[in-house]
């Protein structure tokens, strides 16, 4: 059975008080991509004192330099970023250490013009699979993001799930994973149920909001009931996090999404 995770974005206090509003509504994990200017031990106070996980977090460093520096080379799409990306991620696995967080996003970044797609993929491809052995040692795991290019990230590389998990594939390793966030792929290419179903063994992590608005599932157009059902029946046990705004207070919210859950 997969486990909830609340978006800490939710809760409108301090960062670390959010741990204790998570628990207080009954959720064991909170998804907290943004963790570079956080105090880690103190989170890691909050995460033993509540029992709320943390259930992914982005590559990043504490570094604002470098940060820039990644931005200006757009990702794992440029071979030229490749030895800075081991270097952001080897950080984020000693943030992970901290936190006990298995999970690591990793976004490859937006197409660079008057370069072949071909040789993109390849980049990706050869930065995925100069981390697995990193993650592999850690006893964690990398998840892939395709996102939306129609409405909310242009120019972003990787979309399909076709390509997703071809990456996959050429990467082959059980640390190197699929990030399924349902929002993104409706708006893509829709055909939800079929692909969690088909494609479950390369899915290490899930998103869900509803389309159109990114708001809380039961907002918009998905049949989350049926979405819900089907990661359920694929035996799932990773994280179904909720990466969404809400269209109404939170305890409204929680009350809904666990009467979804549990229908």
């Amino acid at each position: 059975m997969f486990t909830v995770a609340v978006n800490s974005g939710w809760f409108k206090c301090d960062e670390y008080e959010k741990f204790n509003e998570a628990a207080k509504r009954g959720f064991k994990a909170m998804e907290m991509l943004i963790w570079a200017k956080l105090d880690l031990a103190r989170v890691r106070r909050e995460i033993d004192k509540t029992g709320v996980a943390v259930s992914a977090i982005l590559t990043q460093t504490t570094d604002p330099e470098k940060q820039k520096a990644m931005s200006a080379l757009r990702g794992i799409v440029n071979e030229e970023a490749r030895d800075l990306f081991l270097e952001m991620l080897r950080e984020t696995i000693q943030a992970a250490k901290t936190l006990g967080t298995k999970n690591i996003v990793v976004t490859t970044g937006n197409e660079m013009e008057g370069k072949p797609r071909a040789s993109q993929h390849d980049s990706i491809v050869k930065a995925l699979k100069a981390a697995a052995p990193l993650v592999e040692a850690a006893g964690m795991k990398i998840v892939v993001e395709p996102l939306n290019v129609l409405v909310n990230h242009k120019g972003y590389y990787l979309s399909t799930m076709a390509e997703s998990v071809e990456i996959m594939d050429e990467v082959a390793s059980p640390n190197v994973q699929i990030l399924y966030d349902v929002y993104h792929q409706q708006i893509t290419e829709g055909n939800l149920i079929n692909n969690i179903r088909t494609h479950i063994s390369r899915i290490g992590h899930f998103h869900v909001a509803d389309v159109p608005g990114r708001q809380e599932p039961g907002t918009g157009e998905i049949n989350y009931r049926n979405v819900f059902r089907a990661i359920r029946e694929t035996g799932f046990d990773g994280f179904v996090a909720f990466e969404c705004m809400l269209s109404m207070d939170v305890d409204t919210v929680c009350a809904r999404m666990r009467e979804m859950l549990e229908y």
